[in-house]
């Protein structure tokens, strides 16, 4: 089993948020670690936790942490001792499969790019989100906010990320794969966009069913939705607002409802928490992958806390153990001989 480095010191809680969680995911599921940060703060952390002794548990020393507000390019350039830096370092080398990092989403994309480096034959690496559905699902989004300038080609080969992990990692047999844009007819949408859907629906190896609207990210109807990035996180950032939004609606009925609608909702209570917001937690899957660099590589939110961060780390456990770098390398020369 490879080992995951994890960024101990990146998010609003590091380090103790961040090695609780890599502590609860070598007891639950033995994924070896290696705590890549300051050793001062890391290893008091483990030692109350009675972990110091665990031989699935290593520290490897790093001076330095790129900070939210710090511009990802200049900070990963000037501090060559950041922790995430080092974590990249550490999958470039062979000596972890993958790299988990809570905290400043352009330093982790910076990192794969110049750290962990493009798979030969991929423009530019892109992240995966998923998104609940209302089928129960999940409902992939690539790219969610790596690359905000595409061309037609990010367009396909986001289409061939998404494609190979929604087979190898979530075990969706016959995945349908969709285009966004804002209508289903393949006239629609601008140059690059019904360009690349052109080349998609001429092309045998992934299973392209067509234009998916922007509804169609939470129904269900598409199992892999592909745009570029800035679009992406558009929609990724409106749903978030959106879901926060239904909260505050819902919270506000019970309130002004009268004493019905307050013991409604406590009767209700349960239920929401156990079937809507436990599926609408990011938590429960802990992070977003970054596809397209040799290595496996899983971007958290800055809020993450230990059962994120535990999730996080069995995800990139799961992107290891399919090796999907060398899968998308094999994949893109059969595209190329067609």
């Amino acid at each position: 089993m490879d080992k995951i480095a994890v960024d101990a010191m990146g998010g609003d809680f590091a380090p103790l948020e961040i090695v609780l969680g890599a502590i609860q995911a070598v007891r639950e599921w033995k994924i070896p670690v290696v705590l890549v940060g300051d050793e001062e703060q890391i290893r008091p952390i483990l030692v109350q936790n009675h972990e110091d002794k665990n031989p699935l548990i290593e520290i490897h020393h790093a001076s330095e942490v790129i900070e939210m507000g710090e511009h990802p390019g200049m900070a990963y350039r000037k501090k060559k001792d950041a922790s995430v830096s080092v974590g990249a370092r550490l999958v470039k080398s062979g000596e972890c499969g993958a790299l988990v990092a809570p905290g400043s989403t352009g330093a982790a994309v910076t990192a794969g790019l110049l750290g962990i480096g493009r798979i030969r034959g991929i423009e530019r690496p892109a992240i995966l989100t998923p998104i609940p559905n209302q089928k129960g699902g999940y409902t992939y989004l690539i790219d969610s906010g790596a690359s905000a300038q595409p061309k037609v080609e990010t367009y396909v080969q986001n289409a061939l990320l998404g494609y190979i992990y929604a087979t190898k990692v979530a075990g969706i047999a016959h995945p349908k794969i969709g285009l966004l844009n804002i209508g289903e007819e393949i006239t629609k949408g601008s140059p690059l966009v019904a360009e690349a859907n052109e080349i998609l629906r001429n092309q045998n190896v992934i299973p392209f069913a067509g234009n998916a609207e922007g509804r169609d990210v939470m129904t269900g109807e598409f199992d892999v939705v592909v745009t570029d990035g800035f679009t992406g996180n558009v929609v990724l950032k409106f749903g978030e607002g959106a879901g926060k939004l239904v909260a505050s609606l819902l919270k506000d009925a019970v309130y002004k409802g009268g004493i019905l609608a307050k013991i409604g909702g406590l009767l209700l209570k349960p239920a929401l928490k156990k079937y809507m917001v436990k599926r609408l937690d990011y938590a429960e899957y802990g992070g977003a992958p970054l596809l397209g660099i040799k290595g496996g590589l899983l971007i958290c939110h800055g809020a993450s806390k230990a059962k994120a961060i535990k999730n996080a780390i069995h995800m990139a456990e799961d992107v290891c153990r399919e090796h999907l770098d060398q899968i998308v390398m094999d994949t893109l020369k059969q595209m190329k001989t067609e």
